[in-house]
């Protein structure tokens, strides 16, 4: 911990800890210039980060599919993030981290004699779902998915989903559900799931979709609570008639929807899957924390 700098004021930049204002990069940093990097967000509880072998998995992936030399093993990336945690005044908080394919001149092809990537980390506070979102769920508006065609690569050119935010935001709504050719994607910040018949839909993991760490995560739940799940296309009228529709996403975590483009989805309130599916997700979070599920956390 830097003396008198709150945790999440404090930065990690290519091997040092420092001053979150102190952290600066080149302008000629190819994340700067191009948005030619890939990120991560990892949720932590009270010390503890949640899915963190999923998240690495992710990470490792995105850089792979975008050619940039993992500048650390698998161990390596727990040491940092586990150094962030430690210098955090937060017990509970959210590890962000960026690997960009470093400084060089300003061309579009790969530079021939790469430099080092650029690594870069911070901590934020955890915002967990409040008690009313988990309650009565978030509304939504549908938009047409006009995004580039690699949203399976977690890549910081996040404009297209900066745009689809703003689209809620103007709406007054929590967020989008995006369709493309008539099939659901995702939202701009978020995996949709769709309840219908008792059963758990999911569009499949391609490169029209991030696969979201909660992915995997919530075929485990709902297998656990016996829900049958479909990993397939999901039509826009499914999605319209769905019983229940969720949101999840790392510091969402998973919330019913309430609402979607002004009319209530099922009978506007949550249902037995997001029930279902919540008390396992609380219930992993109290076996990450040696907690028994129900306990205040």
């Amino acid at each position: 911990m830097i003396p008198g700098v709150p945790g999440d004021s404090l930065a990690y930049l290519n091997g040092e800890f420092l001053r979150l204002q102190d952290a600066k990069i080149s302008v000629l940093d190819r994340g700067f210039v191009f948005g030619d990097g890939i990120y991560e967000v990892v949720p932590v509880y009270e010390g503890r980060p949640f899915r963190m072998d999923e998240h690495l998995s992710r990470l490792e992936r995105s850089m792979a599919a975008i050619r940039i030399a993992a500048p650390f093993d698998r161990a390596g990336w727990l040491e940092l993030v586990q150094g962030l945690i430690d210098r955090s005044l937060t017990p509970s908080c959210v590890v962000y981290l960026q690997v960009t394919r470093g400084v060089a001149k300003r061309d579009h092809g790969f530079p021939a004699d790469p430099g080092a990537p650029t690594v870069f980390g911070m901590t934020s506070p955890f915002v967990r779902p409040t008690a009313g979102q988990r309650e009565t769920g978030v509304a939504l508006i549908s938009i047409p998915d006009e995004r580039w065609l690699h949203c399976d690569i977690k890549s910081v050119s996040l404009l297209g989903n900066v745009l689809a935010k703003q689209r809620a935001a103007d709406a007054g709504v929590d967020e989008v559900v995006q369709f493309r050719d008539g099939m659901l994607t995702e939202g701009a910040t978020c995996n949709i799931w769709v309840a219908a018949g008792g059963k758990l839909l999911a569009p499949p993991k391609n490169h029209l979709v991030l696969e979201g760490i909660r992915y995997g995560l919530m075929a485990e739940l709902a297998e656990e609570a016996g829900i049958p799940f479909e990993m397939r296309p999901v039509s826009r009228a499914e999605v319209e008639a769905a019983d229940e529709l969720m949101v999840s996403s790392a510091t969402r975590e998973v919330l019913p929807v309430r609402m979607l483009d002004g009319k209530p989805v099922g009978a506007g309130r949550p249902g037995p899957v997001y029930s279902a599916l919540r008390q396992g997700y609380d219930a992993r979070i109290a076996a990450l924390l040696g907690k028994t599920p129900g306990t205040s956390m």
